[in-house]
């Protein structure tokens, strides 16, 4: 069974200082042992945005939970609804993200872009996207919508904030293409970034997708 979907989820505001997994190999993430991740950490205040021209994913998984960090003014106090979207294994092509920080003293505006993926895709292991805001051309391979988040295959990621009877969906692959989205975090078990480049510009130059 196969279901395609155009357009997408729309939660509102998204944060942390980058997309997929930057601490240990470049993005943002926690890697803990074993491919473990726990996503319990404190997301940042600030807002970053993911593009890619396609996205082909095995294990899908998708259920509502909330991220709880920080607002802008550094207090530790805000929480947001997401859609954490899950995969065992990823490919992805034509990967931007960037992350804009507004009214920095001296410098004004700055966008922080990381770019990868272009001529070999990036390869993420256990990836989990915690998204409020999807666009994209989507395709499913066997999907099972209405599933109870705890009955999931792959069930609810270690340290998620998520009711196990809310409202989930898998699938056994997923293929996006054309996506553009917000998310408050991204965590991986590895992230591998071919053709990694990353730049500082003056001004709001958010990633755009690539036709």
């Amino acid at each position: 069974m196969e279901s395609q979907v155009r357009g997408g989820t729309r939660w509102k505001r998204f944060a942390v200082v980058m997309v997929p997994s930057v601490a240990a190999t470049a993005c943002v993430g926690v890697a803990l042992a074993q491919g473990a991740l726990a996503a319990s950490f404190s997301v940042s205040g600030q807002e970053f945005k993911v593009t890619a021209s396609k996205l082909e994913g095995k294990d899908f998984v998708q259920y509502g939970a909330i991220d709880t960090g920080y607002s802008m003014s550094g207090k530790k106090d805000a929480a947001h609804a997401v859609a954490v979207s899950g995969f065992s294994s990823a490919d992805i092509t034509d990967m931007c993200q960037s992350v804009v920080t507004p009214d920095l003293p001296l410098v004004g505006t700055v966008t922080l872009k990381l770019t990868a993926g272009s001529k070999t895709p990036v390869h993420a292991e256990n990836l989990y996207i915690d998204v409020n805001d999807l666009d994209a051309n989507a395709t499913f391979r066997n999907i099972d919508i209405g599933v109870a988040a705890g009955e999931t295959t792959k069930g609810i990621h270690p340290g998620d904030k998520a009711n196990p009877a809310g409202f989930a969906q898998q699938a056994d692959s997923a293929v996006l293409t054309d996506v553009s989205q917000h998310a408050w975090a991204t965590t991986a078990a590895t992230f591998k970034l071919s053709g990694l480049h990353m730049a500082l510009s003056s001004g709001a130059d958010e990633c755009q997708l690539v036709h």
